[in-house]
């Protein structure tokens, strides 16, 4: 039988690394605001600190996010996929809302489920299930802000908004990285 390494974001399987990529609705560039890359780096880090999930690599980027991560447990009744989407929609409204009410209403939804969607439906997850495929994705992370697109940093390292420092240097300013390495 053949396991599909594409999963819907309720579909990852616990104790499973998995390549995920979360993007703004739109491809907007929401997160270019670093108080709104905090409302990530802080829903990351209560999951982490109940041991919901594990991260290995992650990078914030203008309008995604990619990240490598075991789902742990359940966090509550829904996947702690689902719990990140959620809390950091509501957050990113609360936030627009009271700083940047003009911002907002680009976020404006027509659909009967929501009143705003700040995440495109759907983000894609791919089981790692080799070294080789993991280390592909983690460099892949890291130099996404070097990039000739982004051009966010001269070195992977040098961008705040991923764990490129971490493994260089051993450094995790926001304490969510777990080192596969381990």
């Amino acid at each position: 039988m053949d396991i599909n390494p594409y999963r819907r974001q309720g579909q990852m399987e616990t104790m499973q690394p998995y390549f995920y990529t979360e993007s703004i609705f739109e491809f907007k560039y929401l997160l270019y605001d670093d108080n709104l890359k905090m409302i990530i780096i802080n829903s990351w880090k209560y999951l982490v600190n109940a041991d919901k999930i594990k991260i290995y690599g992650f990078v914030i980027m203008p309008n995604h996010i990619h990240l490598i991560w075991n789902m742990l447990d359940l966090n509550g009744n829904e996947s702690p996929a689902g719990s990140f989407a959620k809390f950091t929609a509501h957050e990113f409204k609360k936030y627009l809302k009271l700083n940047k009410p003009g911002e907002l209403s680009k976020y404006v939804s027509k659909k009967a489920d929501r009143s705003f969607q700040f995440w495109k439906r759907d983000p894609l997850a791919i089981i790692l299930s080799s070294e080789k495929s993991f280390l592909q994705k983690l460099n892949y992370i890291h130099n996404n802000p070097v990039a000739e697109k982004w051009k966010l940093a001269i070195k992977p390292e040098d961008y705040k908004w991923s764990s490129a420092k971490f493994y260089e240097s051993g450094i995790d300013e926001f304490k969510i990285i777990t080192d596969y390495r381990l």
